[in-house]
């Protein structure tokens, strides 16, 4: 059996090194460093089981990133943690009703 597939979008591929590091045994693991090459990616017919996406991204924000995905016929229904260190509630709650799945402030415990 397939194992599921996560795509990591983030500017730092340390972030994307430890996340791949925790969780390869069980998934497979693919990293964009920014939203443009990991839309590019899944137009290619790459569709990931969650997408796990920082909020601060070069060419297109994670507010950005999120819009698109949701409104897109294709991956509105992709799950997406997105993660960031923005302290700001009111933010993490609209990015919440905006569609993602879940918050997750970094610096995080892998």
């Amino acid at each position: 059996m397939d194992k599921p597939t996560i795509l990591i979008v983030d500017d730092k591929p340390e972030i994307a090194k430890v996340i791949k590091i925790q969780m390869s045994l069980d998934y497979n693991v693919f990293y964009m460093e920014n939203p443009v090459k990991g839309i590019a990616w899944m137009h290619e017919g790459n569709i990931p089981d969650l997408i796990i996406s920082d909020y601060f991204l070069p060419e297109m924000n994670g507010h950005e990133f999120l819009t698109y995905l949701k409104s897109s016929e294709i991956f509105k229904n992709i799950p997406i943690i997105v993660l960031s260190s923005i302290e700001n509630s009111a933010e993490r709650i609209k990015l919440l009703e905006e569609g993602a799945n879940d918050f997750i402030v970094k610096p995080f415990n892998p």
